[in-house]
């Protein structure tokens, strides 16, 4: 019998896969050799998922330093000062609209009619929030609640375009304003007084005579700041106060002549 020569049968032993075992496993060598080719593939994913890494890192550098530019290169607003008209303006109205509140709430209580209640109830809760926002300006801009000043003195400051350096009430034709004097459009202690003791329509017509002139003196000062300030908050809320209050002086001239006596 002829023998095959070594090196025939060392070649079909590497050409030959080994068969499995009983339990599935292949032998050592095999293992081996995928463990290899497993490690080359992740080798070869490493350098792909570190440019990933690098190019979210890069852009979130790109993006900080891009908000950070912009804001550095945005326009800044001056705190006002203790005896600006900013300052001026949100101590005055707070106090303004204190009595705006007080004559809404005496009159829910003088009268059941739902529509003056209804209007009463929006002035007192909108002018309760605008103090609230005037209060925490004066806080934010380290400012005392309290001026060492005249009240209304800052309505007599230069307007931003240079055309008046003092107010008038009610106009050009009306007396000057007086530091210290009454705020445009407020009523007396004696008027309050007689809305406590009325009821009914005579009620209802004393806070709506009240309450109109009021709102005009609110317009009155709302446009006075927006004439000399070039804060962004102030010129905002001073500019939907008088829209708002404008709209409510019509209505209640409509009010007020239904109840005509």
């Amino acid at each position: 019998m002829t023998e095959k020569p070594d090196d025939v049968g060392a070649a079909g032993a590497e050409g030959r896969v080994e068969p499995a075992d009983d339990r599935g496993r292949r032998p050592a060598g095999k293992a081996r050799e995928s463990g290899a080719a497993a490690g080359e593939r992740d080798a070869s994913r490493r350098p792909r998922g570190r440019i990933a890494v690098a190019a979210v890192l890069g852009a979130v550098l790109i993006a900080i330093v891009a908000f950070a530019g912009g804001w550095l290169a945005a326009p800044r607003t001056a705190t006002p000062s203790d005896t600006s008209a900013e300052a001026g303006f949100a101590r005055d109205m707070q106090q303004h609209h204190d009595q705006a509140v007080q004559m809404a709430m005496i009159i829910r209580t003088q009268t059941d009619d739902p529509d003056i209640r209804r209007l009463a109830y929006d002035i007192a809760t909108s002018q309760s929030q605008q103090s609230g926002q005037m209060y925490a300006w004066l806080n934010l801009w380290g400012l005392p609640q309290a001026s060492t000043q005249p009240a209304m003195t800052w309505m007599l400051q230069p307007t931003l375009d240079g055309t008046g350096s003092g107010h008038e009430h009610g106009g050009a034709t009306a007396a000057p304003m007086v530091p210290g004097g009454p705020m445009p459009g407020m009523a007396s202690a004696a008027d309050i007084t007689r809305l406590s003791t009325l009821t009914g329509v005579e009620a209802e017509r004393l806070f709506l005579q009240l309450m109109i002139a009021h709102h005009l003196g609110g317009v009155e000062m709302a446009e006075a700041v927006i004439a000399r300030s070039t804060n962004p908050d102030v010129v905002a809320l001073a500019k939907s106060m008088a829209f708002a209050q404008t709209g409510e002086i019509e209505y209640m001239r409509t009010l007020l002549a239904a109840r005509a006596a």
